[in-house]
Order: C-alpha cells, then sequence, then structure tokens
C-alpha cells in the first residue's frame, strides 16, 4: 500500500531498535495524534540522519532545551514501508526542520510507485533526535580491541588473530 502523507506538526519523530545487538532492526517513527507510521531503516541510515542533522543545527540558532513533547518508541508489528531516500531542509522563517522520507524503488521495478512521507519539526525535536539515535546506535555491539570490528556476545573471527 502506497502512503503519501504530510505531517505538518509532527510530535511523533524518533527511532528505535526491535532485538538484540548484532540482530537489531532499526525503525523511525513519524507522526502526529492518532497517526503515527513507522519505517524500516538501517543503522547507518539513521547515523546518517543524526549526522545531517547535527549539520542543519549548527546553521541555525541555539536550541534553548529538548523537546519534551516527543513520544516514545513502540515496537510495531510490521513497518509501514521500508526507507529509501532521506530529503532534509531547514525552513527559516519558520524555524522548522522539514524531512521527507522515501520507500526504497525496487530495481526491477522503475515505474514503483513509492511511499512518501514529509514532516516538520522543531529544532529541539530534531536535537533530541539526535541525542537519543546517538545512544541508540552505540548501544550496539561493542568494538573489537584488536581489529575495531564488532563483538558477538561469543566473541568472532577477528582477522588480527590469526
Amino acid at each position: 500500500m502506497t502512503v503519501y502523507r504530510d505531517f505538518e506538526q509532527a510530535d511523533a519523530f524518533t527511532t528505535g531498535v526491535v532485538g538484540l545487538p548484532g540482530a537489531r532492526t532499526f525503525f523511525l517513527q513519524v507522526g502526529e495524534a492518532d497517526e503515527v507510521l513507522t519505517i524500516k531503516c538501517e543503522k547507518e541510515q539513521v547515523m546518517a540522519l543524526a549526522a545531517y542533522l547535527r549539520k542543519t543545527l549548527e546553521d541555525a540558532p541555539a536550541v534553548a532545551e529538548r523537546s519534551t513533547s516527543v513520544r516514545d518508541f513502540v515496537a510495531p508489528d510490521d513497518a509501514d514501508f521500508v526507507l529509501g531516500s532521506i530529503g532534509l531542509a531547514y525552513d527559516r522563517r519558520d524555524d522548522r526542520v522539514i524531512l521527507q522520507f522515501e520507500e526504497v524503488t525496487p530495481e526491477d521495478q522503475p515505474d514503483f510507485d513509492a511511499s512518501r512521507v514529509r514532516i516538520r519539526v522543531s529544532r529541539a525535536q530534531a536535537s533530541g533526535f539526535c541525542e537519543h539515535a546517538e545512544q541508540l546506535v552505540n548501544a550496539g555491539r561493542p568494538p573489537c580491541e584488536f581489529c575495531g570490528l564488532p563483538m558477538n556476545r561469543d566473541g568472532h573471527a577477528c582477522p588480527r588473530m590469526n
């Protein structure tokens, strides 16, 4: 099912995971009022989104306080779609960060009608998202002290220990 949605005053803008480190599935949740959409994504997409948001916020006025109106992540039964591309802008006139999330398009379906969601959030919400995303990503598997690759609970095949 294709989703086209604009949330002018999104109160839900968060990320979360389902599963244990090493086998986690990442999600974004966006929306307002009683309508929240869940978008499946990759850890790298969450990291990149947080990095670009931080860069955008550097050029905007300082955030005085973290948003308290952001909803908590709710583990989904299923995602509305899988994330492909992300668009990001800052509207100085309205002092809002604008994000657009588009569904990944299958290579074998060039006429695919991809879902698209656009949200507008405050700088405080964006800053809060960045803090939460960074904590979530850093809570994954610890790096190997020898090679830097992520280690599973039972260790890993370290290329430097051969």
